[in-house]
């Protein structure tokens, strides 16, 4: 659920404040998703359709919420927040990992630890540029006091934490630092298993993507025995580039604007003539960052290999890695437990190279499906300096995708 800070409270306070409730609360249920709009997709989901589906993976977000008008650095409007993906439940044993960079023009903290061990060691969090630091130092004092690793000897102790960003400076005070530790502690605590909230929430929070609002989106496909989900925080790519179903959907919504286009699902479009002025984000700029999840048990390499395949989803919906953007992206195993093991060897489990093609297939599809979700999940926004990031108008995209012979009708 959405958090909104009243003006008039001490904003310090108020933060806090925000990042203690319980996040997992959420009209999830009420969300639409890419689906239900007949968008059609290859592949079978699992039950929820998110990366919970692969069994012991939870997500949290903290959302912050505070302020409008103009910008005061320091002060807001704040639009941010923060997403946490913990691979095992009630367990924080390494997992067998690997990532990889489409473009590097962004940040993911802790991954050269797991190119060269090949393991995760904790949690997957997500936020914004400037706000990793403050994340990497909450997750180090998080893990500290829930013993989420093993030590070395007693008094001895490191960690070096994954935490991944994309750039929310359209929306958001980002030279304000408003993420706070209590945030971080918050999306951690709140992590949970089952639906997954979706688009302007956590780390997604005020993110742009294809030229709408963009965010937090999840998705599953089932291979025979295994399943692979993917979470995304998309931040990503021009609109006239924007494909769905593989129908350039951008192109024939390049000048559509929310605030004379109307609004199919009747929100409030009070002022809409003032913010129609509202100027447009710059095109080249913006991120992706995709968690990956798996039950099958895949090693190191074979993880390489699933992140490597995240680009194919993105590419179905028109994005290239441009220059500007960073496309970073993890992959992990929740299958060979007992594989981390500081004293002694230990045997594991591996698909077949030969039988890796429909897992490989998997994760693109599944990305793919993730960041329509977060599109579709998203809402309008109004951010620092008004500036207003349109929600993708659902009713404009089944009319062309309708057009095209592309929509599964309800």
């Amino acid at each position: 659920m959405i958090r909104k800070a009243l003006r008039s409270m001490d904003l310090r306070t108020l933060t806090v404040a925000v990042a203690m409730l319980p996040c997992a609360v959420s009209s999830v249920a009420g969300q639409s998703r890419a689906r239900d709009l007949g968008i059609p997709f290859q592949g079978d989901p699992g039950p929820l359709n998110a990366i919970t589906d692969v069994a012991g993976v939870q997500v949290g977000h903290t959302t912050i919420i505070e302020g409008d008008g103009a910008l005061v650095v320091g002060e807001g409007p704040v639009r941010t927040g923060v997403t946490a993906i913990l691979p095992r439940t009630g367990s924080y044993e390494p997992v067998f990992g690997g990532w990889y960079s489409l473009n590097g023009n962004g940040e993911m903290t802790g991954t050269t630890w797991i190119e060269e061990s090949g393991f995760l060691e904790g949690p997957v969090m997500i936020t914004n540029t400037h706000s990793v630091g403050i994340v990497h130092d909450a997750v180090i004092e998080w893990s500290r006091d829930h013993r989420a690793n093993h030590p070395i000897s007693p008094g001895i102790w490191w960690s070096l934490p994954v935490v991944g960003e994309t750039w929310d400076g359209w929306l958001n005070d980002i030279n304000g630092f408003h993420v706070t530790k209590e945030h971080t502690f918050a999306a951690l605590d709140a992590a949970s298993g089952g639906r997954v909230e979706e688009g302007a929430v956590g780390g997604g929070t005020g993110m742009v993507c294809n030229g709408f609002k963009g965010g937090i989106g999840t998705s599953s496909r089932v291979v025979g025995d295994y399943t692979v989900g993917v979470l995304v925080q998309c931040n990503y790519g021009r609109r006239p580039d924007l494909l769905i179903a593989g129908v350039p959907v951008g192109a024939e919504l390049a000048d559509w604007d929310g605030a004379s286009g109307g609004d199919e699902d009747g929100a409030d479009r009070a002022g809409a003539e003032a913010l129609a002025a509202s100027p447009a984000p710059p095109e080249d700029v913006g991120s992706i960052i995709v968690v990956l999840a798996t039950d099958a048990p895949l090693l190191p390499h074979q993880l390489k290999r699933m992140a490597r395949r995240v680009p194919v989803g993105i590419g179905r919906m028109g994005g290239y890695g441009s220059n500007s953007s960073g496309d970073i992206f993890v992959a992990f195993s929740t299958a060979n437990e007992g594989a981390w093991n500081r004293e002694a060897n230990t045997n594991v489990e591996m698909v077949s190279n030969d039988a890796i093609s429909p897992l490989l297939q998997a994760a693109g599809l599944a990305t793919e499906e993730a960041i329509t979700n977060a599109m579709v999940a998203a809402k309008t926004m109004i951010g620092r300096d008004d500036h207003r990031i349109d929600e993708l108008p659902e009713a404009e995209v089944q009319r062309i995708l309708r057009r095209h012979g592309r929509l599964i009708e309800r």
